[in-house]
């Protein structure tokens, strides 16, 4: 039987685990306190179902108090893969409603950089967006990556690095983490979280770990109600139709994530404590994301420790080591030692 990793081991095999990543000296200009400050600008990279969700309410004629000072002023939308790309009917009509909103289209990464004071990177596909992340970071500009931050967990490091290496506020989620009766039992609903139970869709693309393209927000409900990082080993058993997911924390606890791929798909989860049973509800909208990413920029603390962010990325990458092995124990260890 294999060796259990303790935590703290399994936390000194990459050197992201508790970074903390703090502003450069050009954040610190653009958010000096200032009442006379104009709204903070945002860039967009990417033309998606949540640029499109985001600009429309933060260029709202009237905007909640909550995300409130900002303004979506340029978009600019790299080609994308064929194989992950939205229909050109969709672009088109997003592009559209972005004119209406008095957002700048722009043909390079540059010139929304020279227009905006923060980013939020919203391309779908993992793959490019080391690329497309570099000049946002040598520009000094906070960044939210949508998922997934990349397409496989070496990717997603490699990305973590990189913003740590130039000093960048980074804040990754999905809108799941939000979900109101997540963020309930997250905050003690249920007293300690003994095990949990989360589903969602799981959509497979070849290109990326199966889970980082549309499992991660079944994923991400379930680390935001068993409260984080402590995950030692998964196992998967994956058909056609769908995966089960089981987590084994070091502390005993069990989470399991259902990936959904066939009959009646949704979004929820259950919490087991020591005060009660929850269920945390479905999507509620991308409001509920937002609200965190606009604390983000006004604060440049990530809401969500990265040491977290990582560790789920960590655990969807093991639950495909399991999967390729044929369904046997694989600890978030070992894939994170082999990422790096």
């Amino acid at each position: 039987m294999k060796k259990i990793i303790q935590r703290r081991d399994f936390l000194k095999t990459t050197t992201l685990a508790g970074i903390g990543i703090g502003m450069s000296s050009m954040s610190q200009m653009l958010f000096a306190s200032d009442s006379s400050q104009k709204k903070i600008r945002v860039g967009i990279i990417g033309l998606s179902v949540h640029t499109e969700a985001f600009s429309e309410m933060l260029n709202a004629e009237v905007v909640d108090a909550d995300i409130s000072g900002f303004r979506v002023v340029a978009i600019y939308h790299p080609k994308g893969n064929p194989d992950v790309e939205f229909k050109a009917e969709m672009l088109a009509d997003w592009a559209a409603k972005a004119k209406t909103r008095n957002i700048e289209l722009v043909d390079s990464v540059e010139k929304m950089l020279a227009m905006s004071d923060v980013v939020m990177l919203e391309t779908n596909d993992g793959r490019p967006h080391m690329e497309q992340l570099l000049p946002v970071f040598k520009a000094g500009k906070p960044v939210f990556i949508d998922k997934p931050i990349g397409a496989n967990l070496k990717q997603v490091i490699e990305i973590l690095n990189a913003a740590k290496k130039y000093n960048i506020p980074i804040f990754s989620s999905s809108s799941l983490r939000y979900v109101s009766g997540a963020q309930e039992v997250r905050n003690g609903k249920v007293g300690k979280v003994l095990g949990a139970e989360a589903y969602s869709p799981a959509s497979l693309q070849a290109a990326h770990t199966d889970m980082f393209w549309y499992g991660i927000h079944g994923v991400e409900s379930l680390y935001t109600i068993m409260g984080g990082v402590g995950c030692q080993q998964v196992t998967r058993t994956s058909t056609q139709d769908a995966d089960v997911i089981v987590g084994t924390w070091e502390d005993g606890r069990i989470g399991v994530f259902r990936g959904l791929r066939a009959g009646s798909r949704g979004y929820g989860g259950t919490a087991f404590g020591e005060k009660g049973i929850a269920t945390i509800g479905t999507f509620e909208g991308y409001r509920r994301l937002l609200v965190p990413v606009a604390e983000f920029f006004r604060t440049l603390k990530s809401p969500v420790d990265l040491a977290e962010t990582l560790e789920i990325y960590a655990f969807m990458e093991a639950a495909d080591e399991s999967k390729r092995l044929g369904g046997v124990p694989v600890s978030l260890a070992s894939v994170i030692v082999k990422a790096n």
